[in-house]
């Protein structure tokens, strides 16, 4: 077996009460790290009259962290958890104080949550596959933008400067985009929010490698987190390179490969899966 040598480390992961933060949690909790499950409830009403969502959709977002951070404990991991927007600048300090009092300094942050709203520039009042969309305003930029851009960004400020202030020399930084530059229809502000993390990310790989931190960005493939509607389903099978829909616990792997020691060459990279 590979030891990817992460006993001992300590993760905060964000987005962790559902989907792929979730899965992150547990496989990085299972090869041995502490980790603190950062979350925010949203309101399950937000989508509770689109009947291009399933109803588990909402019931999952609206959840909190307990269940996973149980898991863990249960499989002999360490976990706690903290509930925290992270639209919410002044929040961010708190998440590594949180962590730091319970297992010590931050080492692998995965940058997971996300604002996902659907915005376009077209009068559509749907997409093709029949989810509301809306139109691009001042309201939906700053949604998506706290929370995919500058979230991730000063996440990223603080690990760094904890770590250089500790004299830290090995750290991991991981985040998760979609569309990227090439843009991302119907989901613009989306899209334009993962590049501009992506470049945060690409950036803070240059920057920190003589601290000994890696930087990566992982784009998963569709992605079952409880939004995958038949007809979804349908267009990936038809679209996608390998026809299949992804799994939280798929990219999972990938994250916890990016954290590994075998992974320890391995920076500034965005690596992509189908």
């Amino acid at each position: 077996m590979i030891d990817p040598r992460l006993t001992g480390r300590v993760a905060l992961v964000t987005g962790a009460n559902q989907g792929i933060g979730a899965a992150t949690a547990v496989a990085l909790a299972a090869c041995g790290a502490a980790v603190l499950l950062a979350y925010k409830r949203l309101d399950p009403a937000e989508h509770a009259d689109d009947p291009a969502f399933p109803d588990t959709y909402g019931r999952l977002r609206a959840r909190d962290a307990e269940e996973v951070a149980t898991r863990i404990r249960r499989e002999g991991g360490r976990a706690e958890q903290i509930e925290a927007d992270l639209a919410d600048a002044a929040a961010i300090g708190g998440l590594f104080d949180r962590a730091e009092a319970a297992f010590g300094p931050v080492e692998i942050l995965v940058n997971n949550a996300s604002g996902w709203l659907a915005d376009t520039f077209l009068p559509d009042a749907r997409d093709r596959f029949g989810r509301a969309l809306r139109p691009v305003d001042a309201d939906s930029h700053d949604r998506q933008f706290a929370v995919d851009v500058r979230a991730p960004a000063l996440l990223i400020a603080e690990f760094a400067r904890r770590h250089v202030r500790r004299g830290a020399t090995w750290g991991r930084i991981i985040g998760l985009t979609s569309g990227g530059p090439a843009g991302f229809p119907e989901e613009v502000s989306y899209g334009a929010a993962k590049a501009a993390q992506e470049n945060y990310t690409m950036s803070a790989a240059t920057e920190l490698g003589r601290y000994g931190i890696t930087a990566n960005m992982v784009r998963p493939p569709a992605t079952d987190t409880g939004w995958i509607t038949p007809v979804v389903e349908e267009a990936v099978r038809t679209s996608s390179p390998l026809r299949h829909v992804g799994t939280p616990e798929e990219v999972a792997e990938v994250i916890v490969f990016l954290a590994s020691h075998q992974a320890r060459c391995v920076t500034g990279q965005l690596i992509a899966m189908s």
